[in-house]
């Protein structure tokens, strides 16, 4: 049995599967989702891009909720057999979701993180000896702007479609500290740089005390933002999947009880 006893902080279904995975592998976890998906309702904006599908050199998908809704708008209006561009997502569990529909996607092989996808070469080759080529990106109501912002500067019109958003669930003032307490955590694991802001939120004055816990994080970028709030041990997974999470968790010492 391992000594950790984690803290997961994923949407409630993923939250789910990834105690699922640790547990057959003999770790405790408990889980206080700091993430609520809720879809944005269809709209003629998202069918117009839906139905131009065809005219994008790539589609870029964020996050595996972005994939389902975004494919069961593909399905909605009847535009699959047009999506015959290269797909990319940040991670292997999108990827995943998108290659189940029959789609041929590409994922970075290591970093689950927009840097990662940026430097893949089947992504230049996608845009590459085309003037102004179009590239649409799938991801929630707000999100960070680095795709964007670099593929534009290579010349590349972008554009976004919002399929959900994300929010932080009801809880009582002190749910945070008092799970931690209770189920005798000893680490916490976030996956992105919003469920960072929301642990920091939800912690309020007791972070300095949850701030000594070991924090597990996805990527570099939330990395430096965990190290600036004050986490003191701060563990880079390079990525948001599961085998990223044990490979970390297989690579650090657990807290001594």
């Amino acid at each position: 049995m391992s000594e950790w006893r984690l803290l997961l902080t994923r949407p409630a279904e993923e939250s789910a599967a990834l105690a699922q995975v640790l547990a057959e592998r003999g770790i405790f976890s408990s889980s206080l989702p700091l993430l609520k998906i809720e879809a944005l309702a269809p709209g003629d904006e998202q069918r117009a891009v839906i139905e131009q599908i065809g005219t994008y050199r790539a589609v870029i998908v964020v996050s595996k909720p972005a994939a389902r809704l975004g494919l069961s708008l593909l399905d909605q209006y009847s535009v699959k057999h047009q999506a015959t561009q290269p797909w990319f997502s940040v991670g292997a569990a999108t990827g995943q979701i998108i290659a189940d529909a029959g789609l041929q996607v590409h994922y970075p092989a290591s970093g689950d993180d927009s840097e990662a996808l940026l430097g893949m070469a089947q992504l230049q080759q996608a845009i590459a000896h085309v003037q102004n080529p179009r590239v649409l990106i799938m991801r929630g109501e707000d999100g960070r702007e680095l795709l964007a912002d670099r593929l534009r500067s290579q010349g590349v019109v972008v554009d976004y479609l919002a399929l959900y958003r994300r929010t932080l669930p009801q809880y009582a003032p002190a749910a945070l500290p008092e799970l931690v307490s209770r189920e005798r955590l000893n680490a916490l694991v976030i996956s992105s740089g919003q469920g960072l802001s929301n642990l920091l939120l939800l912690a309020g004055e007791r972070w300095k005390a949850l701030s000594k816990l070991p924090l597990f994080v996805p990527s570099p970028r939330v990395a430096e933002m965990a190290s600036a709030a004050g986490a003191e041990t701060v563990v880079d997974c390079r990525g948001a999947n599961a085998a990223a999470l044990l490979a970390a968790l297989q690579e650090t010492s657990a807290p001594a009880p």
